[in-house]
């Protein structure tokens, strides 16, 4: 499956042409949304044949997919069967507390656990793997709960779900977390696939209730940002279950794009699908792609796509891309090239602009916190004009707080350049496993 990633550039790019060119064309048909969008923008979509004539065509935002994702379904009923048949209906993050569906046929099913193989190949998922799915059992279908048994058969590995998350309905179906850390013990699981915050705290968990975890041999983490620290902290904790050689597989994607492998950690992400996934860097306020190299918003294009379509889709990240061969495995066609920056993440904090990401990094790298949480109100809570204040939440079990609020202080100070105050509270006071999928590392109270 890889053996497409090994073929020259210039090969990649004659598929791709051929599929954007038939994609476009089948939105030209029986897309409600791009037909009117392209009409609005006086384009022809008919002169859209290759990858660089993408240019010509508007971006397509989130709000966009947010306001109507009906419009996003491609309905052209000469289609064969297996690409009109709905498969099923996974959601994204919706602009309001109601998430966006997200339309798949048995055809982008299909495609998917193709990618899926791929993702396997290039991170190192193994057939005789046992996968424990982590992910919360939601009231939405989530995109990663769903797909998690799609990667474990493109790859003939083994999986189980713990159904762990906050429990609703009238089934009574979910687990805890010690019984999701009992689970991993006694299946043996070797792969822990879950958020980065959830797959930390059953690690812990485990210590403190002395399972054995020394079989796990990855973690394939995704959902939120995690910063070689917290990769480091995670294998300390792993290496102290007797893990000789933990590794931290960080799978970063989008519910709409699907998931980016790295064949190293702490390295670039692969496009494991350039035949179903066109990516670029644009400008987002004109459109203009943007060289290898060169910062800017992530907008992807779907070019083998029949049920939710998305064309020129900016993903909400800045980031850029590389074509060249990865210096590590050799493999082609496109990478991201980190840092990633989330645009919306970016706050004014006693007029200043701050990078979250910068801060949350320089946090996790601060040793012996179970869990922390940086809080932005005023001082006087009472009073919308009074002063920013920056709180840091901290769960550790040391007992030399002196040490650790300065230690604490000094990373906030020199990421964000704000003194912040610390606040020692309880580890589920900042995340409780039973109630959030994952930890909110950053809340904004003004």
């Amino acid at each position: 499956m890889t053996d497409f990633l090994r073929q020259p550039i210039e090969k990649i790019r004659e598929l791709q042409n051929k599929l954007v060119a038939e994609q476009i064309a089948l939105c030209a048909q029986g897309h409600e949304f791009y037909k009117q969008r392209w009409a609005e923008h006086d384009v022809d979509p008919a002169t859209v044949k290759t990858i660089d004539d993408l240019e010509r065509l508007p971006l397509t935002s989130k709000k966009d997919l947010m306001d109507n994702p009906e419009a996003f379904r491609l309905q052209c009923p000469d289609l064969p069967l297996e690409q009109r048949t709905l498969w099923e209906v996974n959601y994204t993050t919706g602009s309001t507390s109601d998430p966006t569906p997200l339309y798949v046929t048995t055809h982008d099913y299909v495609a998917y656990l193709g990618l899926a193989k791929r993702v396997g190949e290039i991170s190192g998922i193994r057939e005789d793997d046992v996968l424990m799915n982590l992910f919360p059992l939601t009231p939405a279908p989530m995109g990663a709960f769903m797909r998690s048994p799609m990667n474990a058969y493109a790859t003939g590995a083994t999986i189980t779900a713990a159904l762990v998350g906050a429990p609703f309905g009238d089934f009574n179906m979910h687990r805890s977390l010690d019984e999701a850390v009992r689970m991993v013990e006694r299946h043996r699981a070797t792969v822990l696939w879950g958020i980065t915050s959830f797959v930390r705290r059953a690690i812990i968990r485990a210590t403190e209730l002395g399972a054995d975890f020394s079989s796990v041999r990855m973690c394939s983490v995704t959902g939120e940002a995690s910063t070689p620290e917290m990769r480091e902290d995670i294998r300390e904790r792993l290496r102290a279950h007797g893990v000789e050689k933990p590794i931290i597989f960080d799978r970063y994607g989008s519910t709409e794009a699907g998931g980016m492998a790295q064949c190293r950690e702490d390295s670039d992400w692969h496009n494991p699908a350039p035949d179903l996934l066109f990516q670029e860097v644009v400008d987002p306020d004109t459109g203009r792609r943007l060289p290898d190299g060169e910062r800017g918003a992530l907008a992807i294009t779907q070019l083998n796509r029949r049920g939710t379509s998305l064309v020129r889709y900016l993903v909400g990240d800045v980031v850029s891309l590389t074509h060249e061969p990865c210096p590590n495995c050799g493999l082609g066609g496109d990478r991201v090239v980190p840092p990633i920056v989330r645009t919306k993440d970016l706050v004014k904090v006693k007029g200043m602009l701050i990078n979250p990401t910068v801060l949350l990094e320089s946090l996790t790298a601060v040793k012996d916190i179970d869990e922390f949480q940086v809080v932005l109100t005023h001082q006087d809570e009472s009073d919308p004009f009074s002063m920013d204040e920056m709180i840091v939440r901290i769960a550790s079990p040391r007992t030399d707080r002196d040490a650790l609020i300065a230690a604490v202080t000094d990373a906030a100070q020199t990421a964000a350049r704000i003194r912040p105050r610390i606040d020692f509270v309880s580890a589920t006071d900042i995340y409780d496993p039973a109630k959030h999928a994952k930890a909110t590392r950053l809340v904004d109270r003004r």
